[in-house]
């Protein structure tokens, strides 16, 4: 008895202290507008890991049945629980210890007469394991504020509800019990509450070895711990705070739509200059194609002769002689024998300053063949284009350009 008198003590001291300091009387103004007017939500959902709270107390309680009197006993208290909104909240808890009552007979609970009453002391150890239902008025009517000092919590309660006897007596009963209850709950700082907890339980006089129906009032005092994030948003400050990131928003997509209007004019400009070049050039080509075509033909007689060169008295051609003809042959005479009408003349030559007439005369001859079987056999030049001539140079000219295979178109 003397640590319950010293529990409750501390705990009326403590809110002394705190109910006198300026902190205690401060108001939050969350729960006001610009106008001064109270603001009641909504609020924004919390994560389910915030806003929980644990809490412990002592305290006393009085029983009242029709069959007994009752006697102040101790009692104590343990609670968990999540608030939901700023307004409606859950809880799940524990009270028990002991009742104490007199009777004028004795019974179960007791049988020892108190000759200063002329009383029986009956004596029962009690556990009441319950849900309650929490409802914060003082956040419903006063709108929500993170800084109030003191939140009134009304509250309904109902669970399971077990007495028994003490001093080794054989008696044990289960009960539903139910009742109501009031919680007020003082802020001592951002995380920390003292609460004081005045709840009336009901419950079937079975459990109490009686008949009827038993009140339970308790009153217990002790401090509750904040878990996880203690506070609420109010929708109205986030919509405000969308509210400013979409103007921001909007302004950067009006900035940006100048800028590409801006873009696109400066595009049409290029692309009418644009159009404007193409009709120009479309027209040049047009004037083009009114022009007199150049006949291939031209092109190919006005080139100067090309020729090969041999070795003396050699007819066939070096290595560094055949890769002139394979030029010869890829880039002008197959061209000139695929998409023109143009005769190639091959002229065998040879030197007169050395040899035979009869002699020259067949290298002339052999040469302009073997250039000939070259064209048509490994590039692939149409026999019908080609004309194979053969001749001696005279003397006069010079040996080393007169010992060659000269092509005409």
């Amino acid at each position: 008895m003397k640590r319950l008198n010293f529990i409750m003590g501390a705990a009326a001291l403590a809110a002394a202290i705190f109910a006198a300091t300026p902190e205690a009387h401060a108001q939050g103004e969350s729960n006001r507008d610009e106008f001064g007017n109270i603001v009641r939500g909504p609020y924004e959902t919390n994560k389910f890991g915030d806003n929980w709270f644990i809490g412990v107390g002592g305290g006393i309680n009085f029983l009242l049945n029709d069959n007994f009197d009752g006697k102040i006993a101790p009692s104590i208290d343990a609670n968990f629980g999540k608030w939901f909104t700023p307004t409606i909240g859950m809880r799940v808890g524990y009270q028990g210890i002991s009742m104490q009552m007199w009777s004028d007979t004795p019974g179960l609970l007791g049988s020892t007469l108190d000759k200063d009453k002329n009383q029986y002391l009956q004596k029962a150890g009690y556990m009441y394991i319950h849900g309650d239902f929490l409802w914060n008025i003082s956040n419903s009517i006063g709108g929500y504020s993170d800084t109030r000092f003191w939140n009134f919590v009304p509250y309904v309660h109902t669970g399971y509800f077990r007495a028994y006897g003490l001093d080794k007596v054989d008696f044990a009963d289960n009960e539903i019990a139910a009742g109501v209850g009031l919680l007020h709950n003082l802020r001592l700082s951002y995380r920390l509450d003292l609460i004081i907890d005045m709840r009336a339980t009901a419950v079937n006089g079975r459990a109490v070895n009686s008949s009827g129906l038993t009140i339970l009032p308790t009153v217990t005092a002790g401090l509750a711990v904040d878990l996880g994030w203690p506070e609420f948003v109010r929708t109205s400050s986030i919509l405000g705070a969308m509210e400013v990131a979409n103007a921001e928003k909007s302004q950067i997509l009006e900035t940006a739509i100048i800028a590409l209007e801006a873009a696109n004019a400066a595009l049409e400009v290029e692309n009418a200059n644009l159009l404007k070049k193409n009709g120009t050039l479309t027209k040049q080509v047009e004037n083009l194609k009114k022009q007199p075509q150049t006949d291939a033909t031209d092109f190919f007689e006005g080139m100067t002769p090309a020729a090969v060169y041999f070795n003396i008295g050699q007819t066939t051609l070096s290595d560094k002689e055949l890769h002139h003809l394979d030029f010869l042959a890829k880039n002008l005479i197959a061209t000139a024998d695929k998409d023109t009408k143009i005769y190639v003349t091959i002229m065998g030559t040879a030197d007169s300053n050395t040899g035979t007439q009869k002699r020259n005369m067949h290298l002339s001859e052999a040469r302009g063949k073997y250039v000939f079987d070259l064209l048509t056999t490994k590039y692939g030049i149409s026999k019908e284009r080609l004309i194979v001539k053969s001749e001696v140079v005279k003397a006069d000219a010079k040996p080393e350009l007169s010992r060659a295979v000269v092509i005409t178109f």
